[in-house]
């Protein structure tokens, strides 16, 4: 497991969050996981 931050542009604003990842993981589930935790903290 490793602790990367992600940037998301999600409505004209940036959002970072730390998200747990496998190596293994596709770049488009990490971006997945870091829109839905940023929906979430942000209540968006």
């Amino acid at each position: 497991m490793i602790e990367v931050i992600v940037t998301v542009k999600y409505k004209d604003k940036n959002y970072q969050t730390n998200v747990i990842i496998n190596k293994e993981m596709s770049d488009e589930k990490i971006k997945y996981l870091a829109e839905k935790q940023i929906k979430k903290q942000w209540g968006i």
